[in-house]
């Protein structure tokens, strides 16, 4: 197969062209154009994704669960799934806590700067907005957030993707009702929901098609709305904030590298090479479009077509993973709590450390249904160490960039836990050759 008709590469060149478009654009002024007539794009491909990403959890889970054919297979590999999930996210945020207690990012930054993106962040209407909703997720029940994961109405749940804790919680009750039913009265109900899922994901293959030219607009409008109308300016907000994203990134990439490939090697047959090149596709999207949600059609075509995962794990760990696999989500939360800490002169004590790492391992399951989840949860986080929730303001700027590599490592983490699961079941149908 020739390079240029492969997704990954279509997508690579996608990035490029519109990080240069975006360049260009900032550098000309030309904001405007690009919010009226390129940015669109990228919003109708973001909706076609999360179009199907509700209708592809229900019939994915559904089926994977009702061919389990007994509830104790179910119980045993949703105990390894969920029990790895956890484990790998509290290693991230110890790794978070490490880099940034080592680099000391907060120290680094000089009074005058702190001064300034405070002030130019101080009546952003967004961050105030999350202050707010972090303000009332604070005063909920401890045990609200089980409460909230348990729908009172299919449909209003179907209606929005921020309920999709709540779809997979239906999906696997009526999965292990499916299997519990006669064979004479389930097989009728999983032939339509199977036939539901095929369409599903041909639809995937149609969206897909247009992937390169929603990345391209994707990028183009992140680069010209960092930069306003001043390309400098991106330079510059990195350069002052340089230490605290160096702190994020180089995290994110010890994670990735000394976690996730370290037990893809130990108890998957797949080598790193092979196992990147199957999902390189999903982790574009994912840098795209910062959505772990919508790139779960893209993760689950290339865990199954690319790497061999069958169907049954696939359909049951992944759409799993897209609800409580926040790993880079948690690592980025840790440093920022940290950074915020440091650069407002506050002494963070073991016991505060401690806290973050609860709190954001807790955060990472229990937060699926709270818009700006990555966001909010920071500010629970520092009200619970006692640093200034306002502190966020320091950070907004630079946000976006990392947002879009934290959905890269959630996304990895969700295919490399895939994969372990389903090695463990033996359940990879053929270890591929090659990947297609």
């Amino acid at each position: 197969m020739k390079w240029h008709r492969q997704l990954h590469w279509q997508i690579i060149v996608a990035l490029i062209l519109g990080v240069v478009f975006g360049v260009v654009a900032a550098k000309f002024g030309w904001r405007g154009f690009v919010e009226d007539w390129v940015a669109p794009w990228g919003e109708i491909f973001l909706r076609l994704l999360k179009l199907i990403a509700v209708p592809l959890v229900l019939t994915s889970l559904m089926l994977g669960v009702s061919s389990l054919s007994d509830v104790n297979k179910l119980s045993r590999m949703g105990g390894k799934t969920i029990g790895i999930y956890v484990l790998t996210t509290a290693v991230a945020v110890v790794i978070g806590l490490l880099m940034v207690n080592v680099v000391k990012p907060g120290e680094k930054l000089d009074q005058q700067t702190r001064a300034e993106l405070a002030k130019k962040y101080e009546n952003d209407e967004g961050l105030k907005t999350k202050a707010a909703t972090a303000e009332k997720v604070k005063k909920r029940p401890a045990l609200q957030p089980l409460v909230d994961m348990i729908p009172d109405n299919f449909f209003l749940s179907a209606s929005g993707n921020g309920n999709m804790l709540q779809m997979v919680f239906f999906a696997i009750l009526a999965g292990v009702a499916l299997v519990r039913l006669h064979s004479d009265k389930s097989k009728p109900v999983i032939d339509v929901v199977g036939g539901f899922n095929e369409i599903v994901i041909e639809m995937v293959k149609l969206i897909m098609k247009i992937a390169p030219i929603g990345v391209f607009a994707l990028i183009a409008d992140a680069i010209t709305e960092i930069a306003k109308d001043d390309p400098a300016s991106v330079v510059s907000l990195i350069k002052s904030l340089g230490f605290y994203a160096a702190c994020v990134i180089a995290g994110l990439f010890v994670h990735m590298c000394l976690v996730y490939l370290v037990l893809l090697k130990a108890f998957t047959p797949f080598s790193i090479k092979q196992f990147l090149q199957g999902i390189a596709p999903a982790q574009l999207l994912a840098f795209s479009t910062s959505s772990s949600g919508a790139t779960l059609p893209v993760t689950m075509k290339r865990c199954e077509e690319s790497l061999g995962v069958s169907k049954e794990v696939s359909s049951f760990v992944l759409p799993l993973g897209g609800t409580i696999n926040m790993d880079g989500t948690a690592l980025y939360q840790a440093v920022a709590a940290v950074f915020i800490a440091q650069a407002t002169g506050m002494d963070l004590t073991m016991g505060h450390q401690l806290t973050i790492v609860m709190t954001a391992v807790m955060a990472s399951i229990g937060t699926a249904a709270v818009p700006g989840a990555g966001m909010v949860m920071l500010i629970v986080i520092l009200e619970a160490i006692g640093a200034p929730g306002a502190g966020i303001a320091l950070i907004a700027g630079v946000d976006r960039i990392l947002d879009m590599l934290r959905t890269v490592t959630n996304v990895t983490g969700d295919a490399t836990v895939t994969c372990i699961v389903a090695a463990s079941e033996k359940q990879i149908v053929e270890p591929p050759a090659g990947v297609i």
